[in-house]
């Protein structure tokens, strides 16, 4: 889903700061789950667990973490509904901009 909007520099500055903090929180979860489930892991099996653990968490991070203009839009509106971002941190956008991720969140709601 391409927006078709521009990005000034100071927007692709602000966009990618808000990225990277947020993909730092989702990482600094995982991490935490990971440490908890590998020190509890007592079988192979419990380790077999932990690596399925953590190639679903790489995928599901490869799928929410997106950093084509063209997707940010919408990336941005589902780690906000993910807890990994908070809007504020996007103040810089244009208001279009925040406009339209409002309007996704809207829409999720009501889904």
């Amino acid at each position: 889903m391409s927006f078709g909007l521009k990005w000034s520099p100071s927007e692709k500055k602000v966009a990618r700061a808000a990225f990277d903090a947020a993909l730092e929180a989702a990482l600094g979860k995982i991490m935490a789950e990971f440490k908890k489930k590998a020190s509890d892991a007592t079988t192979p099996a419990d380790m077999w667990e932990v690596e399925d653990y953590l190639r679903q968490q790489r995928r599901e991070i490869d799928q929410m973490f997106d950093y084509r203009y063209s997707q940010l839009i919408l990336g941005f509106a589902v780690l906000i509904r993910e807890g990994y971002l908070d809007e504020n941190l996007l103040a810089g956008l244009s208001e279009d901009k925040r406009e339209e991720i409002r309007r996704f969140l809207a829409w999720h709601a009501r889904a």
